[in-house]
């Protein structure tokens, strides 16, 4: 069983943001750079599986080499070897097509992604590759099995669960659930820097979509405290300032 995993560079959580060239560009200056948790769970259940000599699992990134350290925490969390696509990861369309490129006649009978990457939020990419490869594709997942050559996830819907079988190969986005994040150990860390880093120069693509600035949310209000027994002063405020009825 081959699988492919996709992972992200994306910016820790208790980053501060900020934005450069007249809010246009994203400021990298001081920002710690992390493995995205919803591919860090995928990861982690390609891990699991592939354990016991059952199969090979490798993880590709479209980024710069400044995200090298990220592909070798992945390394260290238990993959084989690791690919980037030594580009600037324009938009979604851009990292799924190079990956589907890389992809296409390497046999891979999964590719799973995490359910949406923790910057842009955009959920596209696993739908994209499946897509472009012409094979199906199944997001958000919330368990995943395999028995032979056929997969049964897990999704949840509206008011209940959706539960699928899928025939190898396929693309499927992962999220919570379907496996725990796993913590490197000494000799995975070790050994993360020995293994394959096979670095692919991108396809050309025509560029879709363009970024033409970014906006910082509003600024938090000041708090304000309503005594205890003023139900009407607090039932005012939530109505006509907070608008939250």
């Amino acid at each position: 069983m081959k699988i492919l995993v996709c992972i992200s560079n994306v910016p820790d959580t208790t980053t501060k943001i900020t934005f450069t060239d007249n809010n246009t560009q994203f400021n990298t200056a001081g920002v710690q750079f992390i493995l995205n948790p919803y591919d860090e769970i995928a990861l982690s259940r390609a891990v699991e599986l592939a354990e016991g000599g059952k199969g090979t699992v490798t993880v590709i990134n479209v980024g710069e080499v400044s995200t090298e350290p990220t592909i070798r925490k992945a390394l260290a969390v238990g993959a084989d070897e690791a690919v980037r696509i030594n580009a600037k990861p324009h938009d979604a369309y851009f990292v799924a097509y190079q990956i589907a490129e890389y992809a296409k006649d390497k046999a891979f009978d999964m590719i799973l992604t995490g359910r949406e990457s923790i910057d842009y939020n955009g959920a596209k990419v696993a739908g994209m590759i499946g897509e472009l490869l012409d094979i199906p594709s199944v997001s958000i997942i919330k368990k995943l099995d395999v028995d032979g050559t056929t997969a049964t996830v897990d999704r949840e819907i509206e008011s209940g669960k959706e539960v699928i079988t899928i025939p190898f190969p396929f693309v499927a986005g992962t999220a919570e659930g379907v496996a725990e994040w796993k913590i490197p150990n000494m000799r995975g860390i070790m050994s993360a820097r020995t293994k394959p880093l096979t670095v692919v120069e991108p396809k050309e693509v025509k560029t879709l979509s363009e970024i033409l600035s970014f906006e910082t949310p509003a600024p938090r209000g000041q708090v304000k405290l309503v005594p205890a027994d003023d139900a009407a002063k607090l039932i005012d405020l939530l109505h006509n300032e907070a608008r939250v009825f």
